[in-house]
């Protein structure tokens, strides 16, 4: 009897044990995969937009980095002298051609007009002119001053003539002849310095007009206009400030279209020609640039062996002057590409991806991308032509099943 109870204990033990095994069959039996299996065929397959891998013509490029700079800048400087009275721009301000920027005190200016004024009155008042006409022809004949020496030249003319017949009879002296004719040489002089002195009249009247004319220049010259359509990159003078003739007052600069500035290396040179598009990428902007090829240079650089090209890049207002870019020149638009739409891609961790479609299911396929356009990624491995692609895939995964929207 005593070695009854440990026996029993371990049969008990054993019953304990073989109960548990039954209770972990019973649980690896459960409904989990069950469930599973029923839940995924409730899943409704995602509807995705495709489209289809293209091969198209997207041109051989000669790829370069440059610089952006401003079309035009010029330095907009006062032309007369003079206190500046106002000032109607700053830094930054948008202007047009032939807009007022600033104005030169106009008083001191005003009054040289009327000074100017006053003097070609008198010029032409001199010449028998009225005042304020506007026409200066004058005939010498015509004038006061020609009419009365040419009276007195003519009264002596004839006064010589009778004493010269006079002398001839023998009724007069010879030596009042002389002293007739000397007379006579008087009025001729007296007449030719009277239409000298109509002429010289007649030069100091046109001296008077154009005096007249520069300082109403003057005048109009205390308003500065702007030279072209522009940005104020900088403002150089301020309202109540003397200013010399020819101190700057603002700096302008043209900003559409922008001028592109690269150097191509020796090597590829020869394929760039005048006309051909430009493709412009600046580093955080999504927008790629359109450009045209308008100067090069006629020399290669003998210290770098590049050549220097400038494009134009109409600006849309997000380019500016003085930017890095990277730029694409097109010298062959007949070679293709198999590009997807940029839409198409999904990077992640520096791996680019699209996806694709398989039997009614979502597929990642990894590529190796190449240039950019507008709306196109060139795909240089990975993918075929053909092949369709899902459009925005945002969180979509590989083996998720999906549906082609129309």
């Amino acid at each position: 009897m005593a070695l009854s109870y440990p026996l029993n204990l371990w049969r008990l033990s054993l019953l304990g044990a073989a109960a548990l095994l039954v209770l972990a069959a019973t649980a690896c039996k459960s409904d989990y995969p069950a469930s599973g299996k029923t839940a995924d065929n409730k899943t409704q397959p995602r509807q995705v937009k495709t489209a289809k891998v293209a091969e198209i013509p997207i041109g051989e490029t000669v790829t370069v980095n440059g610089n952006l700079a401003a079309y035009d800048q010029t330095t907009v400087g006062i032309k007369v002298p003079g206190r500046l009275e106002t000032i109607n721009v700053d830094f930054g301000s948008v202007v047009r051609k032939g807009q007022v920027i600033a104005q030169i005190e106009q008083q001191d200016y005003k009054l040289r007009v009327q000074q100017a004024e006053a003097a070609l009155a008198q010029s032409r008042a001199r010449l028998g002119l009225s005042p304020d006409g506007t026409d200066d022809r004058v005939t010498a004949e015509e004038t006061g001053t020609v009419r009365q020496a040419k009276a007195v030249l003519d009264d002596a003319r004839v006064k010589r003539d009778r004493a010269e017949k006079l002398v001839q009879q023998g009724i007069t002296p010879r030596a009042e002849w002389e002293s007739v004719d000397s007379e006579y040489k008087v009025a001729l002089s007296r007449y030719q310095d009277a239409l000298e002195e109509i002429r010289n009249r007649q030069g100091m009247l046109a001296q008077r007009r154009s005096e007249l004319a520069l300082s109403k220049q003057q005048l109009a010259d205390t308003v500065v206009y702007a030279p072209l359509d522009g940005v104020v990159q900088e403002k150089k003078a301020s309202s109540g400030e003397y200013l010399a003739a020819g101190a700057p007052v603002v700096t302008v600069v043209r900003i559409d279209p922008l001028r592109l500035r690269v150097e191509v290396p020796e090597r590829e040179s020869h394929n760039v020609r005048m006309g051909q598009s430009v493709r412009v990428i600046v580093e955080g902007d999504p927008e790629t640039y359109l450009g045209y090829v308008k100067r090069l240079s006629p020399t290669i650089s003998e210290q770098n062996r590049v050549l220097s090209v400038e494009a134009d890049v109409r600006n849309n207002g997000r380019l500016r002057p003085g930017a890095f870019v990277k730029a694409e020149i097109v010298t062959n638009q007949t070679n293709t590409a198999i590009t997807v739409p940029t839409n198409a891609l999904v990077t992640f961790a520096g791996i680019d991806k699209v996806i694709i479609i398989e039997n009614g299911k979502a597929l990642e396929k990894t590529v190796t991308v190449g240039r950019r356009g507008d709306n196109w990624i060139e795909i240089k491995s990975g993918i075929n032509t053909g092949q369709s692609v899902v459009l925005d895939p945002g969180n979509l995964q590989s083996g998720q099943s999906v549906s082609v929207a129309e």
